[in-house]
C-alpha cells in the first residue's frame, strides 16, 4: 500500500507554494467578500498591504526585492511615456468605437475617478508585477512573465471581451517593463492612464 503514495522526485519550493496559495485565495476573497463600504480600499489591503506583511513577517525578506522601489527610474519613465503615448490614440479610437467598452466604462467616469483608479490598481500592480512576478522569478526565471500573466487575464473574466482577451499579452507586457526596471511603479503608472482614459473616452462617446 505504501508504494501506492510513493511520489519520487516530488519537492516543493516553500516560498512558490506560499505565493500561488496566498495569491489565489487573495483573488477569491476580492470576488466573492466585501470587506470595506469601497471596494477600491478593499483592494488596497488585500493586494498591497496583506502581500508587504507576507514578505515582510513570513519570508523575513525586504520588499524591494519584489519590485517595491523605484528600480531604474529614467528607463522606467522613458517606457511609460513611450507607452502611455502608444497607448492614448487606440484608447480613444476604442472608446469611442467600441460599443461594449462604452457600455462597461462610461458609467464609472467622474470627478472622482483618477483617485479611485489609484486605488484600485496600486495594490493590483504590486500583487502581479511585484509579488507574483519576482515571486515566481526566483525559481522560473524569466518564464515568470508568462506564468504570472495567466492570472491576470483570468481575473479579467466578465470585463469586456476585446479587453480581456488582450490581457495575456497586456500581462507579459506590463511584466516585461516591471522586469527591466526592477519595480513594479512604471506598470502601475501605465495601467493607472490606460484605466484613466479609457473611461474618460467612452464617456464622452457616450455622452455625444
Amino acid at each position: 500500500m505504501r508504494h501506492l503514495f510513493k511520489f519520487e522526485n516530488l519537492h516543493f519550493d516553500r516560498e512558490v507554494v506560499a505565493i500561488t496559495i496566498l495569491t489565489t485565495l487573495l483573488l477569491l476573497v476580492d470576488y466573492y467578500e466585501r470587506l470595506t463600504p469601497l471596494k477600491e480600499i478593499d483592494r488596497v489591503g488585500l493586494y498591497l498591504f496583506v502581500p508587504l506583511l507576507v514578505i515582510i513577517f513570513g519570508f523575513r525578506k525586504h520588499p524591494r526585492e519584489f519590485g517595491f522601489q523605484l528600480g531604474d527610474w529614467k528607463a522606467g519613465l522613458a517606457l511609460t511615456a513611450l507607452v502611455v503615448g502608444l497607448a492614448a490614440p487606440l484608447l480613444w479610437y476604442l472608446g469611442q468605437t467600441d460599443t461594449s467598452l462604452q457600455h462597461y466604462y462610461a458609467r464609472h467616469w467622474g470627478v472622482q475617478t483618477p483617485i479611485l483608479t489609484f486605488l484600485d490598481l496600486i495594490g493590483w500592480e504590486f500583487f502581479f508585477r511585484g509579488l507574483l512576478l519576482f515571486g515566481y522569478a526566483r525559481v522560473f526565471g524569466a518564464h515568470a512573465l508568462w506564468l504570472h500573466a495567466v492570472p491576470f487575464a483570468l481575473a479579467h473574466v466578465s470585463k469586456p471581451a476585446l479587453e480581456t482577451y488582450s490581457t495575456i499579452f497586456g500581462g507579459f507586457m506590463f511584466g516585461l517593463i516591471a522586469w527591466r526596471t526592477r519595480s513594479f511603479v512604471y506598470p502601475f503608472l501605465i495601467h493607472w492612464f490606460i484605466a484613466t482614459f479609457i473611461m474618460f473616452a467612452a464617456a464622452m462617446a457616450s455622452a455625444n
